[in-house]
């Protein structure tokens, strides 16, 4: 759902971008404390994840198909703050360089498909696990149907932006049926995705997802005096692997989605972009500024997809990994010996 320029008007493509900027100036801020030097290459590699499985279109209907969101996904893996930078970079990656989503549409672009997906996905995500057993697989129904329920809500978020300033006039009431109808079948998909990814994760090293810690079942002890304490139990992950496994495991998954995958992606327009057409504002949208080659993945300069995919992947890593580990080290703790901040528990 890349709003391209053009659909909606220049003060609402404005508000949109100052609301965008201070989520963004605050995640900036709050997501020290979900960063750290161990942290940061898992925050570049699950941006980077995003924007590989973001160029996998799937269909959802005739004629239609949708892509995965990853505000959900994200939020779940590093944190909701960290997450909303993950979204921040890809999008900022995918309009400058691949034309998907308008420039004067960034601050569109990154309040729905970053805050809206996070502040839901992350929302939807807690309260389920707050009523599901408390184990870390119970992380896996939850980011699913968290994901599910982002998606719609983004939806009926555009809907209002355009009933506030859009292309054209139409009943606001048709848009929003017709939007979140659309998204809601993505929703499906985003939620098979989201659950899939994160079953994955928590199999291997349920420490390193970030709405699963403190989901060990407590371990009530008994003293002779008959006192209770209670300690938390372990978390048992039968096929451990350590994080430089993880980052190359991940690393690997996502080159093979971005470089050969995406071949085979949908060539179907997105729910927004069907939506444009049967509403009749397909045609307000701006061409991009973007015209070079990478632009449309690719297809403008003639570069095969999977080759354009692999230097987005790589573009996105780098980017977000400095990014996050620049935030990192203005934790209040960075300056602390490693052993000390390992005994903190960060």
């Amino acid at each position: 759902m890349h709003v391209p320029d053009g659909f909606l008007d220049v003060p609402t493509s404005a508000a949109t971008a100052v609301v965008a900027a201070g989520a963004v100036g605050a995640a900036l801020r709050r997501s020290r404390a979900e960063l750290d030097e161990r942290t940061a290459p898992l925050a570049g590699l699950t941006a980077a994840f995003v924007f590989a499985v973001q160029m996998l279109n799937f269909p959802v209907g005739v004629g239609t198909s949708g892509h995965l969101m990853g505000g959900a996904l994200a939020a779940v893996l590093v944190g909701p703050w960290t997450a909303l930078l993950c979204l921040t970079v890809v999008l900022v990656v995918q309009a400058l360089l691949f034309a998907d989503g308008g420039t004067t549409a960034l601050g569109t672009n990154v309040l729905l498909i970053g805050v809206v997906t996070v502040v839901v996905g992350w929302a939807v995500t807690r309260a389920a696990l707050a009523v599901l057993p408390r184990r870390p697989r119970s992380v896996v129904p939850a980011a699913a149907l968290g994901a599910l329920v982002s998606v719609p809500v983004a939806a009926a978020v555009f809907a209002g932006l355009f009933a506030v300033g859009g292309a054209a006039d139409l009943p606001v009431g048709t848009l929003l049926a017709t939007m979140v109808g659309w998204h809601l079948l993505i929703g499906v998909g985003e939620a098979v995705i989201t659950g899939l990814t994160v079953s994955a994760v928590v199999a291997v090293r349920p420490d390193l997802v970030r709405a699963a810690r403190g989901l060990a079942p407590a371990l009530v002890l008994r003293d002779a005096q008959g006192r209770e304490t209670s300690a938390p139990v372990p978390v048992a992950a039968p096929r451990r692997v350590g994080r430089r496994g993880v980052l190359l495991g991940g690393t690997a998954v996502t080159l093979l989605l971005a470089g050969v995958v995406s071949a085979w992606a949908s060539s179907s327009p997105d729910g927004l972009e069907r939506v444009a057409e049967d509403r009749g504002f397909l045609d307000t949208a701006r061409e991009h500024a973007v015209t070079w080659g990478l632009g449309d993945y690719g297809a403008v300069g003639g570069i095969p997809v999977g080759v354009a995919g692999v230097l987005g992947v790589a573009v996105v890593v780098i980017v977000g990994t400095l990014l996050f580990r620049l935030v990192a080290a203005r934790r209040p703790d960075a300056a602390a010996p490693r052993g000390e901040r390992e005994r903190a528990g960060v």
